[in-house]
């Protein structure tokens, strides 16, 4: 189970640097499904079994988003859900980003409808 599980976001005062390649890199190690995009965001797709299964999982999604104070955007498509998450704050990656991506990825391997 990833460490990243057991830690809540916390906010990131402006001017707080964006993680380094490296610290990406073996956080990126507890969220392998995870791709970091453009340098500055990560993405992931979850699958699913039916498209209301996806727009069901959207809405556990969203509530641990909102418990964590960490907003991803959120794509639907027929049986599969994009998620794009970073800190605005940094203009970049942060620790929290990498906490809610295992936050949702353990949300989804428990989800009934997932695939």
């Amino acid at each position: 189970m990833s460490h990243l599980l057991s830690k809540r976001c916390t906010p990131c005062p402006k001017g707080t640097p964006a993680l380094s390649e490296e610290a990406r890199a073996q956080l990126g190690k507890e969220t392998p499904e995870w791709s970091v995009v453009e340098g500055t965001k990560l993405r992931r797709e979850y699958k699913f079994k039916t498209y209301m299964d996806g727009v069901a999982w959207v809405q556990l999604a969203g509530q641990i988003a909102d418990n964590e104070d960490h907003h991803p955007d959120i794509h639907i498509f027929f049986r599969r859900v994009v998620l794009e998450v970073w800190t605005h704050t940094v203009g970049g990656l942060s620790e929290n980003d990498y906490i809610l991506a295992a936050k949702l990825d353990h949300t989804h391997q428990s989800f009934p409808g997932a695939k």
